[in-house]
C-alpha cells in the first residue's frame, strides 16, 4: 500500500475527473478537483499538496501557464510541489513543453493507474 497523498486534480472534463478521482480514492488519496489553471494556481497558494495532476488544454488558463505561475510562486519557499502533466496528445514536443513549464513528469490520456503509480514512484513521492 502506498502513502495516502493529497492531490490536486486540474481537469476540465467531468468524465476524466471522475475516472481519476475513483482510481485515486481507491488508494486512499484525498483529492481536490478544479477545472482550469487559474483555479489550480489559487488552490496551490492556499493549500499544500503532495502532487498536482495538471491537464494541458483547459479553458481560462492552460496547464502550462498555470505550472509556470506555480513554480514562480513556490520559488520563494523551500519546496516544489510535484506536477504531472496530463494530455491527450502523444507528441514528444508536449513532453518537452511540460518540462519547460516546470512540470516534473508527463502522462497521456486515457489515465492509466499503473502508469501513474510508476510515475510517482519514479518521482520519489511514494
Amino acid at each position: 500500500m502506498s502513502k495516502a497523498l493529497f492531490v490536486l486534480l486540474v481537469e476540465d472534463n467531468p468524465l476524466n475527473q471522475k475516472l481519476i478521482f475513483v482510481n485515486l480514492t481507491r488508494l486512499g488519496y484525498k483529492i481536490d478537483i478544479v477545472s482550469n489553471g487559474e483555479e489550480a494556481f489559487q488552490k496551490v497558494k492556499s493549500t499544500r499538496y503532495d502532487l498536482v495532476i495538471m491537464d494541458l488544454m483547459m479553458p481560462v488558463m492552460d496547464g502550462l501557464e498555470s505550472s509556470k505561475l506555480i513554480r514562480e510562486y513556490e520559488s520563494s519557499f523551500e519546496y516544489s510541489t510535484p506536477i504531472i502533466g496530463l494530455t491527450a496528445n502523444t507528441f514528444d514536443s508536449d513532453r518537452e513543453r511540460c518540462i519547460e513549464a516546470g512540470m516534473n513528469e508527463y502522462m497521456t490520456k486515457p489515465f492509466s493507474l499503473e502508469l501513474f503509480l510508476n510515475k510517482i514512484k519514479k518521482l520519489g513521492i511514494v
